[in-house]
C-alpha cells in the first residue's frame, strides 16, 4: 500500500463528502439524461472489440462502426419481435392452463394451510370463549323494521366501450417511451463510436500534460479489458439463454424461446436475476403440467446449467472474477437499482466495474476501488501480519499450505513471512505493539515455520519445567527444536566433504530467525543445511571438520553491528578457507550497512532466499 493511501479517512474530508453528496443528487435527479448516456457508453465498450476486429479485416472506421451498430440493432429488433409474438401466444394460451393452475393452487394451499388450520383448531378448543359483541340498535317503525343507519343506494359506473383508435393510441403512448429512449441510445452510440479517438484526446487534454501516462493507462484498461469482459459476458449470457431454450423445448415446454430469452436477459442482473428466471420457469411448467415431475426436472436442469456456466465456463473465459467482490456486486445492484430503477439494475455491474477500473488511476475514485474491488489494496505480507495480530493461526497455515502447493518455502519467506515480520519489527520499534501482541506474533511465526517445514528424525523427550526459548528468541527456539530431533550438530558429522551448508549469525533475534528460516528453506530441497551462532562461546566440532562445509551464509549486518560482523566474517574466512562466504541483503527497509563495505568481506551478496537456493542447488549438482 502506498504511503499516500495509508488511511481511507484521510481521503474522506468534508469537501469530499459534499462532492459525493452532489454527485448522488445529480445521479438521481439527472437520470433522464444520464441513463441513455450510460447505456450508450456501455454498449460502445461492448461493440469496441467487434469494431477492432472489422478494422483488422480491412474495414475503415466509419464502415466498421456502421456495420457493428447495424448488426447489433438487427439482432435486438429481431429478438424483440420474436419475443413479442411469443408473449402474445403465452397470453392467448393462458385460459387453457387455468384448470391446471387452479388445481395446483388448491393443492399448495391445502398443503400449506392444513398444519395451521389444525393448530388453530387445537388452540380454539382450549381457549375461553369471548362474549358476543352487542347487537346494533334497532328502530321499530309502523309496518317496517329498519336499523338506525340509512342504507346507501348501489350505483354502477360503466366505462364507454373502447374503439380501435383508442386502443392503438393507448398502445402507442405506452410504447413511445421505450422506443424514444432506444432511438436516443442508438444515436448516442453511433456518435460515441465515431468520435472515439476524438473523445480520448479530449479526455487526455482535460487531464493535463502531467497526467498523460496515467490517463492513457486508464483509458486503455477501459477500452481493452473492460470492453472484452462486457463482450464475453454478453456472449455467455446469450449462449446460456439459447441452451436454456433448447433444453426446455426438448422437455416439451411450450414457448421455450421466450423463457430462454428471459433467462439470458435476467442473467445480466447479478445473483437475483438468475433466481427470478428459475422461479418463473418452474411456476410456468408447474402450471401447464398436471404433476410435479416436469417442473422439478426443468428446475434441476436449469440449476445444473447455471452451475456449469458460473463455475466452469466463466472462469475460463474471463478469469475467476469480474473484478468486483461478491458483496460489491450486491451493493452495486441495490445502489443503481435505487437510483435508476430497472435500467440501473441491468447496468449495475458494468457501471461499478468501470468505476473500480477508474479508481486504479484516479485518486478521487480510489476509495471505490478499495471498497468494491475483488482484491483489496493489501498485499500478502500485510494480510499475513494482520492475521498474526488477530491470532488467526489456522487461516495463515491454510493459506500457506495452498501457497506451497505452487511455490517453495523460500519464496514464501521472501514474499510473505519475512516482509510480515519486518512490519511487526517496525511497529514494535515504534511502540505500537503491546506485550500480548508481541507474544502472539512470536508464537504464530514459530508455529507456521514448524508446521510448514517439519524436521525429520526421532523426537527427543521433553523435559518437564523447561522454559521455552520462544519467549525470548523465535529463531533460537526453532533451532532448539531441530537439535532435539537431529542431535547436537543438527545431523551426522560422517558426511562427504563440501556437503554441508552453514547458516551463521551474530546471535541476535533477527539473525537467528533469518538463519533458521534459510536452513529450513534449504532442507526442503534436500540440502544438508545447519545453523550456528558466531561468538566466543560457540560450539566447534573441530578443525578437521572444516572441509565438510561448502558454503557459509552470513546474515547481512545492520549499521549497529557492522564492526562485530566484520570480525566474524574474517574469522569465518580464516577458519573455512575453502568455503564460499555469502550474505543475503533482504530488502526490508532496515538501517543496514553499506553494501560496498560488506562486499569487501564476502564472496557474494544475494538478494533473496530464492537466489540462495538457485546458488546452492546447481553448485551441489555440479559437485555431485
Amino acid at each position: 500500500m502506498r504511503d499516500s493511501d495509508s488511511s481511507l479517512f484521510n481521503i474522506l474530508t468534508s469537501s469530499a463528502i459534499v462532492t459525493a453528496t452532489c454527485v448522488l443528487g445529480l445521479l438521481y435527479f439527472g437520470r433522464d439524461v444520464l441513463e441513455p448516456l450510460a447505456l450508450a457508453s456501455i454498449l460502445s465498450l461492448m461493440l469496441a472489440p467487434l469494431i477492432r476486429g472489422l478494422r483488422r479485416v480491412g474495414f475503415g472506421r466509419l464502415p466498421a462502426t456502421l456495420v457493428s451498430v447495424l448488426l447489433a440493432g438487427t439482432c435486438v429488433v429481431g429478438a424483440s419481435t420474436i419475443l413479442a409474438f411469443q408473449l402474445v401466444a403465452v397470453t392467448a394460451d393462458l385460459p387453457q392452463y387455468r384448470a391446471a393452475i387452479r388445481s395446483k393452487i388448491e393443492r399448495v394451499r391445502e398443503i400449506t394451510e392444513r398444519p395451521f388450520a389444525r393448530l388453530e383448531a387445537e388452540l380454539s378448543a382450549v381457549a375461553l370463549q369471548s362474549p358476543l359483541p352487542p347487537l346494533p340498535p334497532v328502530t321499530v317503525k309502523r309496518g317496517t323494521l329498519s336499523t338506525s343507519a340509512n342504507q346507501p343506494l348501489p350505483v354502477e359506473i360503466r366505462a364507454p366501450r373502447a374503439t380501435t383508435r383508442d386502443t392503438l393510441a393507448r398502445l402507442f403512448s405506452v410504447a413511445w417511451g421505450p422506443i424514444g429512449e432506444a432511438g436516443l441510445v442508438l444515436v448516442l452510440l453511433v456518435f460515441i463510436l465515431l468520435e472515439h479517438e476524438s473523445l480520448r484526446d479530449r479526455v487526455i487534454r482535460l487531464a493535463g500534460q502531467a497526467e498523460i501516462s496515467r490517463t492513457v493507462r486508464a483509458l486503455s484498461d477501459a477500452t481493452r479489458g473492460v470492453s472484452r469482459f462486457f463482450l464475453s459476458q454478453f456472449i455467455i449470457n446469450l449462449t446460456f439463454g439459447a441452451l436454456t431454450g433448447v433444453l426446455l423445448w426438448a422437455f416439451g415446454v411450450p414457448h421455450a424461446a421466450l423463457w430462454g430469452a428471459l433467462s439470458g436477459l435476467l442473467r445480466f442482473v447479478p445473483y437475483l436475476g438468475i433466481m427470478v428466471a428459475g422461479v418463473l420457469i418452474a411456476i410456468f411448467v408447474a402450471a401447464i403440467d398436471p404433476g410435479w415431475t416436469l417442473a422439478l426436472s426443468c428446475l434441476a436442469m436449469f440449476v445444473a446449467l447455471e452451475l456449469v456456466v458460473a463455475h466452469v465456463v466463466e472462469p475460463k473465459v474471463y478469469g475467476h472474477s469480474s473484478g468486483l467482490s461478491p458483496l460489491a456486486v450486491i451493493v452495486s445492484a441495490l445502489f443503481w437499482g435505487a437510483m435508476w430503477g430497472p435500467v440501473g439494475l441491468l447496468l449495475s455491474t458494468p457501471l461499478t466495474l468501470c468505476l473500480v477500473v477508474a479508481g486504479r488511476h484516479v485518486r478521487a475514485l480510489e476509495p471505490i476501488t478499495i471498497l468494491l474491488g475483488d482484491v483489496p489494496n493489501v498485499n500478502a505480507a500485510q494480510r499475513f501480519y494482520q492475521r498474526v495480530l488477530g491470532g488467526e493461526r489456522h487461516a495463515i497455515i491454510s493459506d500457506a499450505k495452498s501457497y506451497l502447493g505452487r511455490h517453495s518455502f523460500a519464496r514464501y519467506c521472501d514474499q510473505i513471512l519475512l516482509p510480515g515480520v519486518a512490519l511487526a519489527a517496525t511497529e514494535g520499534r515504534s511502540g505500537q505493539i503491546d506485550a500480548a501482541q508481541e507474544a502472539r506474533i512470536r508464537t504464530t511465526i514459530a508455529d507456521v515455520a514448524a508446521t510448514l517445514t517439519p524436521i525429520s528424525g526421532a523426537p527427543a523427550r521433553r523435559r518437564k519445567g523447561r522454559v521455552s526459548l520462544l519467549d525470548a528468541n523465535v529463531g533460537a527456539h526453532l533451532r532448539k527444536m531441530r537439535e532435539e530431533r537431529l542431535g547436537r550438530w543438527q545431523g551426522s558429522l560422517d558426511v562427504p566433504s563440501h556437503s554441508v551448508v552453514l547458516c551463521a549469525g551474530l546471535g541476535t533475534e533477527r539473525d537467528d530467525l533469518i538463519s533458521e528460516l534459510l536452513v529450513r528453506s534449504l532442507r526442503e530441497l534436500g540440502v544438508d543445511a545447519r545453523s550456528v551462532v558466531m561468538g566466543p562461546d560457540q560450539d566447534n566440532p573441530g578443525p578437521d571438520k572444516a572441509d565438510l562445509v561448502s558454503t557459509v551464509f552470513l546474515s547481512y549486518p545492520v549499521e549497529a553491528t557492522l564492526e562485530q560482523w566484520q570480525r566474524v566474517a574474517d574469522e569465518l574466512r580464516a577458519g573455512l578457507p575453502n568455503a564460499l562466504l555469502v550474505t543475503i541483503r533482504l530488502p526490508f527497509g532496515e538501517a543496514v550497512a553499506n553494501q560496498t563495505t560488506v562486499q569487501e568481506h564476502v564472496d557474494m551478496v544475494l538478494r533473496s532466499f530464492e537466489e540462495s537456493l538457485a546458488f546452492v542447488v546447481p553448485e551441489r549438482a555440479a559437485q555431485g
